[in-house]
């Protein structure tokens, strides 16, 4: 039995012990070596020796740069694990979206006897092995690690610079997500934005500028669809999976799909003012989408936390053009007040949430849009984007 070391003591690698029963976690928050309530040992990673090690699987967010990946010599990421006994596959990703575009994908695909996991939240080895296919939200990271799975039908969606701290330059993470068109195999189909239709691959590429692409292609009717802007495009992405492994397009069905909360979420406060929980919104190009959908409004827009190395230039282009005022939160809220100075953009520096949300409430019309949708992740000051999106939709409850 081969001696596995699993990188990081987290969900994704703790499933994979039900594969690995004897494995042995490295994790960098370990202190000293324990074992856990279900018998599994647990070391400080300076403990790995790859001389007692024949396999290493890390935890998708560890990064190439952790001294553990340095010394790893047989690296393997969990998606290689069930290279040769997973059902048919699609994988999604892109930048911002892929969630959604999942969540609709299985919704449609359930009756068809779909599972979804991956970055979504359900681990490879917590998916039934048996289900007749898997749909996996699939994140740069795993990419960057897999080398042996490949998906059947691949949903890229625009690309556009996030985790350049992780994956050290724009190129490297633009890699990742091209890097498993290129290796699948005639037959095998592949949704990709126009930017990378050139990209070498033996599988069927099919090529989109935008939402009226996907429908003209697929013969899909947008005014059936209920849905709009940046959730328009999900829908029609998880449509023309339906649409190419069974021939059908569902209307009924994809408009009876409930959207997650924090993204482009809607509410009303006691003045029925309108407030717009977009925490999710954790890269310029969310923030952007969601700017294009409240475009023919005054916007109060709530800007900053990590921005994870980002060069926000583009994000100010785009604001110089809009019809808004930005109050700043977080760790780059300086950064963020400096470029607004720098592109003459109306904005406030602000303590806290909080504080952004007291300036707006004096200053927000009934006619106007106050958008939380900070183009930087929340760990900074928050335990994730939903209790940052949960706080700003408990204050809205508590104007009056």
């Amino acid at each position: 039995m081969p001696r596995v070391s699993l990188f990081g003591y987290g969900k994704t690698t703790k499933s994979l012990t039900k594969l690995y029963p004897n494995a042995v976690f490295y994790d960098d928050k370990a202190v000293k070596p324990f074992t856990d309530e279900n018998g599994f040992r647990v070391r400080p990673s300076s403990e790995f020796n790859p001389k007692h090690s024949d396999l290493e699987i890390p935890s998708p967010g560890i990064p190439p740069s952790n001294p553990l990946i340095f010394q790893a010599k047989n690296l393997m990421s969990e998606y290689d694990c069930f290279a040769e006994n997973s059902p048919l596959c699609i994988w999604v990703s892109g930048t911002n979206g892929k969630t959604t575009t999942t969540q609709m994908m299985q919704h449609l695909l359930q009756d068809k006897g779909s599972e979804a996991g991956g970055n979504i939240g359900t681990p490879l080895a917590d998916l039934n092995p048996d289900a007749d296919m898997w749909i996996l939200e699939t994140s740069s990271f795993t990419m960057h690690y897999t080398n042996l799975a490949l998906p059947n039908i691949y949903i890229l969606l625009p690309i556009n610079p996030d985790h350049l701290s992780w994956h050290g330059s724009i190129d490297e993470y633009v890699n990742a997500k091209l890097k498993p068109i290129e290796s699948m195999k005639e037959g095998e189909i592949a949704i990709v934005p126009s930017d990378y239709k050139d990209v070498k691959t033996s599988a069927h590429v099919i090529h989109y500028e935008d939402v009226n692409d996907l429908a003209s292609y697929f013969e899909i009717d947008t005014n059936k669809v209920k849905f709009k802007g940046a959730f328009l495009a999900d829908a029609l992405l998880a449509m023309a999976v339906d649409k190419i492994l069974f021939d059908r397009v569902d209307y009924e069905k994809i408009n009876s799909f409930v959207l997650d909360p924090h993204r482009q979420e809607e509410l009303r406060d006691s003045k029925n003012r309108l407030w717009v929980n977009d925490t999710k919104a954790t890269n310029i190009d969310a923030t952007i989408a969601a700017l294009n959908r409240y475009k023919e409004s005054h916007v109060h827009l709530i800007l900053g936390g990590d921005d994870k190395g980002v060069d926000l230039g583009e994000l100010f282009e785009y604001l110089k053009n809009c019809n808004v005022k930005i109050y700043n939160i977080g760790s780059n809220k300086d950064k963020l007040s400096s470029l607004a100075k720098e592109y003459k953009i109306s904005f406030e520096l602000c303590n806290n949430l909080a504080d952004a949300i007291s300036k707006i409430d004096k200053n927000l019309k009934e006619n106007e849009v106050a958008l939380l949708s900070p183009a930087a992740a929340s760990l900074d000051e928050f335990s994730s984007y939903a209790q940052r999106g949960d706080e700003f939709k408990d204050a809205i409850k508590k104007i009056s």
